[in-house]
């Protein structure tokens, strides 16, 4: 008779090894499902998509710049 195959994989928060038949699986706890559920409710997790259109790449480029403009003037602020 072959041996059946467990699958297991490893908890995406914590790491730990958590078999399929465990009933928080993929996740090893409760608290680790809302950790990871927190990080996406909080926009630490996003699935992106490509941006096609030039009029958004323009307003991103736009905002990257004032970023980086405005990091620059607050780190020559900072120097003493």
């Amino acid at each position: 008779m072959p041996k059946k195959k467990v699958v297991s994989l490893r908890c995406p928060t914590c790491r730990t090894i958590v078999l399929r038949d465990e009933p928080d699986f993929p996740f090893c706890s409760e608290r680790c499902r809302l950790i990871d559920l927190g990080k996406w409710a909080s926009g630490a997790y996003v699935i992106s998509s490509p941006i096609t259109d030039p009029e958004d790449i323009e307003r991103v480029e736009r905002k990257q710049e004032e970023h980086f403009r405005k990091k620059e003037e607050n780190d020559g602020r900072n120097i003493h």
